[in-house]
């Protein structure tokens, strides 16, 4: 059998229908794999028992002529979707022995489509960190170097993928916690147009800026997850019956360069100014673009999403939701649970949303930074009207040392070129680009106006017929 690292869910898919490969002997080596890397680089808190029984059926059914793309193919699933009957912890103490009591809309789509679901995998507790260093259960490493961190929140998915633990996998993305570890592990990583892929099953970090999307190795790949897994759910108010394949004519690319000036990596700068050259080659047209509002995206990101989790997460107090350890009276339980169920980052978040939601600062913050998104939302608007895709580099650098960014502040610039994505609920894409001198992988970022996704996918395979 092909070696799984170099092996694609469409290459599989063609392997198993025309009888070459079986699904239980695709499953039997991702599994061989784990059990080998899996102590070292932690990327699964739990792998599923019955993973060669879910493939038996899928050989059954590849059999019978009814088989998908991914009918038999290993996926990974990021520790905050639901599956029915099985522990979902989201990273953390406080759902440590929780057990979800019903499927996500996307696990009851990868199931109808015969996909065998391998795991749950490693996160930042409640998808709030860049490194899945505050993951409760120790920190996910990245594959081309263990002294590194994956990127987060979807660590474990990345690393599942990147080291041939499996073909693919879902995760999440609040702020960039797909494509920032995408970026890392040399993976493509999508956050689809919001809306378009159902957030029902998935534990709410931020509801207006959380969405599900794919890892994988190619755009082919990370395509076939997305088609699976969107769609409309009317358990989810915020689902769109819209179908992503909205085109996109000419291929210009905008740059906003006044936004790549500082905070840059000198080797992630090159590297960005290579991959441009490439994209010209391949037919691109570049166009420089201002967007003064964009450099006050992550300040806004920083006051919403923690006043969304503050709300969220309110419910885990130890009395009707979560972790419960017993005090003198119910102050005192609510106290010590909710100290000892959640972890520093997201205590620190928590104060922050309650403070900028919080009576004399709700306008002074909270409603400005809404008022600011507003205008983000219409900057893009009328960028697209000129240009079909915007361009940055994913990070401003690349995979950072465990125990580097111990500043909350340092950890939060990581952010800086993907939370306008998910505070537009634009479509974007992290695609590989290439190695930095230490071996370590660069990711670029493409964004493109709402319902773009699919035009999104095309532009990784004209890079990489072009390299």
């Amino acid at each position: 059998m092909t070696n799984i690292k170099d092996l694609t869910i469409e290459k599989a898919g063609e392997m198993m229908k025309k009888g070459e490969l079986t699904s239980v002997e695709l499953v039997s080596a991702c599994l061989k794999n784990i059990e080998e890397k899996n102590t070292e680089l932690n990327a699964f808190l739990e792998v599923f028992s019955d993973a060669l029984e879910q493939a038996q059926k899928a050989d059954e059914l590849i059999k019978s002529g009814k088989g998908t793309k991914l009918t038999g193919i290993p996926i990974a699933i990021k520790d905050n979707i639901l599956i029915n009957g099985r522990k979902v912890s989201s990273g953390s103490k406080m759902l440590e022995n929780y057990t979800a009591t019903y499927d996500a809309f996307v696990i009851k789509k990868l199931k109808e489509a015969g996909a065998v679901l391998m795991g749950r995998t490693n996160m930042d507790e409640f998808a709030m960190g860049s490194s899945t260093e505050n993951s409760a259960f120790g920190p996910a490493k990245n594959p081309f170097d263990i002294s590194r961190v994956p990127g987060g929140s979807s660590g474990g998915s990345a690393v599942a993928v990147a080291s041939g633990m499996v073909l693919g996998a879902l995760g999440s993305d609040t702020g960039g916690s797909i494509r920032q570890p995408a970026s890392f592990c040399g993976l493509v990583g999508m956050k689809p147009t919001y809306g378009t892929v159902s957030r029902s099953g998935l534990t709410a970090m931020s509801s207006s800026l959380d969405q599900i999307g794919p890892f994988a190795k190619t755009s082919e790949d990370a395509k076939i997850i997305f088609d699976c897994i969107s769609g409309k759910d009317e358990m989810d108010s915020t689902s769109t019956e819209i179908s992503p394949t909205r085109g996109v004519g000419e291929k210009i690319i905008g740059v906003p360069r006044d936004f790549l000036k500082e905070g840059v990596d000198v080797e992630v700068l090159k590297n960005f100014e290579e991959t441009l050259e490439k994209l010209k080659k391949a037919g691109y047209t570049i166009k420089d673009v201002s967007m003064p509002y964009l450099k006050y995206s992550l300040p806004v990101y920083y006051i919403i999403m923690p006043a969304e989790v503050s709300t969220n997460l309110a419910r885990l107090d130890g009395m009707r939701y979560g972790l419960q350890e017993k005090g003198e009276n119910i102050f005192d339980t609510f106290k010590k649970s909710r100290s000892l169920g959640f972890g520093p980052e997201t205590k620190r978040r928590i104060i922050l949303g309650t403070y900028v939601l919080s009576h004399g600062y709700y306008d002074a913050y909270y409603n400005k930074a809404w008022g600011i998104r507003r205008a983000i939302m219409k900057e893009y608007e009328n960028i697209f009207k000129s240009v079909n895709f915007i361009m940055t580099p994913t990070a401003p650098t690349t995979a950072w040392k465990f125990g580097d960014k111990k500043d909350p502040l340092q950890m939060y610039l990581e952010d800086i070129f993907t939370v306008s994505a998910n505070l537009t609920g634009l479509p974007s894409i992290s695609i590989p680009s290439g190695f930095s001198s230490s071996g370590l992988p660069f990711g670029v970022e493409f964004m493109g106006p709402l319902f773009s996704d699919e035009s999104l996918f095309a532009i990784e395979k004209d890079l990489r017929d072009n390299k």
